[in-house]
């Protein structure tokens, strides 16, 4: 270390009094003139997209920000709220419910793609259905037949130029979609997980970077719930109403 400005080395942001640059944009010339979609992509990839490019990453954005009080995330939000948290807490709890059961499955799923890409699909299903009995990006709990984001997405992504998306991660999604159903003798079909893995790893992001965007989406959602728990009131609302128990398996006396 030269210099104690080598304590924090970035190439994201350059200020001083009266000057702040992002990745060499001065931020005067981005403000006014790029998306917000368009200033996450700057941020984590040093470029500014096409429009096209810039079109769908925000449609996956848009598609994910919501899932009602049914997801843990949103409820968690709600019931902070109640508790007399503040609009932060509230959103730093949800957000620390994100991860591998819970907002991780876009991640998961851009690695089975890539794993899927480089050895094939069948070999790709063996290797993960060997460390897990869950096939992340397929397949939904509640929304049955289907997640009616995913074929929405799908067919944005379909229709955006191909010099922007190739349908290399479109075919092996659709590939691992129909060797799964076969599989299980039923329709499963891609959900939001899987098609906003599609489109991420289609533009280049990396894997981990998915759970980071679907944290971006679900705060959304997360702060907005908060908000309008905090407008209509309540006190200590626990996951189940008043009045309904849970099941108790422990020992009697």
């Amino acid at each position: 270390m030269n210099d104690v400005s080598d304590w924090w080395r970035t190439a994201i942001i350059d200020m001083e009094p009266g000057r702040i640059d992002i990745r060499g944009k001065p931020i005067q010339q981005l403000i006014g003139n790029v998306s917000f979609a368009q200033m996450i992509w700057l941020m984590l990839r040093g470029t500014l997209p096409s429009d096209e490019q810039a079109a769908l990453f925000e449609h996956a954005l848009v598609a994910a920000v919501d899932h009602g009080p049914q997801a843990p995330s949103i409820a968690t939000a709600r019931m902070a709220m109640t508790c007399g948290a503040s609009l932060n807490q509230a959103m730093s709890s949800a957000v620390n419910l994100l991860d591998d059961v819970h907002g991780g499955a876009g991640e998961q799923a851009i690695e089975l793609f890539l794993l899927a890409e480089h050895h094939g699909v069948p070999e790709a299903m063996t290797m993960w259905q060997q460390r897990s009995r869950y096939l992340p990006g397929y397949g939904h709990r509640y929304h049955k037949p289907t997640d009616p984001r995913a074929p929405r997405l799908m067919e944005l992504v379909r229709a955006t130029d191909k010099s922007v998306c190739d349908n290399t991660y479109v075919d092996i999604g659709e590939a691992i979609e129909s060797r799964l159903s076969e599989q299980a003798g039923k329709p499963v079909p891609m959900n939001i997980d899987g098609a906003t893995a599609v489109i991420y790893a289609s533009l280049g992001f990396e894997a981990p970077l998915a759970r980071g965007l679907f944290c971006l989406s679900r705060s959304v959602g997360i702060l907005a719930h908060a908000w309008e728990q905090q407008q209509q009131g309540g006190r200590n609302k626990g996951p189940t109403p008043p009045g309904y128990r849970w099941t108790y398996d422990g020992p009697n006396e």
